[in-house]
């Protein structure tokens, strides 16, 4: 039961503070299972879970700041423009944002607290993190059953994934600037 709550705890975890080691533990809860020291349903039970009790408390931490503290200008470096342009983005893409959640590592605290203060639909945003969640921590079970005497293959293998999706991350908001930017020194002239 320890070893339960310790992948609930990690998966919880890694929604409030990212950069939590959840993944890992989640595969060597996996390898536990192919060594038949576990069984998969309640590995996958109580990772998932974890997952979305740590994402429904980002989410309802975004839902509380919302704008208050923004507008109240103890945030300086946030305009209330930015906030509202990031808010009108994830009223229309935020649910697909969701459903991918738990596959894109480095945004998975940030989605949800953004969705909070987006006001998204709470229980369709539920449903939607928990379908995410089932989807990833089964692969994640999976490959540690498959691959359980090679963690470190699969640490590295998680690693580069998540360096690729991070830096794809980072390609695609730099190149969202720059279009903004050409956008607006284009209208200005």
């Amino acid at each position: 039961m320890l070893i339960y709550l310790i992948l609930f705890f990690f998966a919880f975890l890694e929604n409030i503070f990212p950069p939590s080691p959840s993944d890992i533990i989640v595969v060597i809860g996996g390898s536990l299972v192919g060594a038949s020291y576990l069984h998969f349903t309640p590995v996958l039970v109580f990772a998932t879970g974890g997952s979305i009790a740590g994402f429904l408390t980002a989410f309802g931490i975004g839902w509380q700041i919302d704008k208050k503290i923004i507008h109240s200008g103890k945030i300086k470096f946030l305009s209330v423009q930015a906030i509202e342009k990031v808010e009108a983005s994830f009223r229309n893409y935020g649910y697909y944002l969701i459903i991918a959640n738990r596959f894109l590592p480095g945004t998975r605290a940030v989605i949800s607290f953004f969705a909070g203060m987006s006001r998204l639909n709470v229980h369709l945003t539920m449903w939607l993190s928990l379908i995410s969640s089932l989807l990833w921590n089964a692969l994640l079970i999976s490959m540690g059953m498959i691959f359980g005497d090679n963690i470190s293959r699969i640490d590295k293998f998680l690693d580069t994934y998540t360096n690729i999706v991070v830096t794809l991350t980072v390609l695609i908001i730099v190149g969202l600037l720059v279009r903004n930017f050409w956008i607006k020194k284009k209208s200005s002239s």
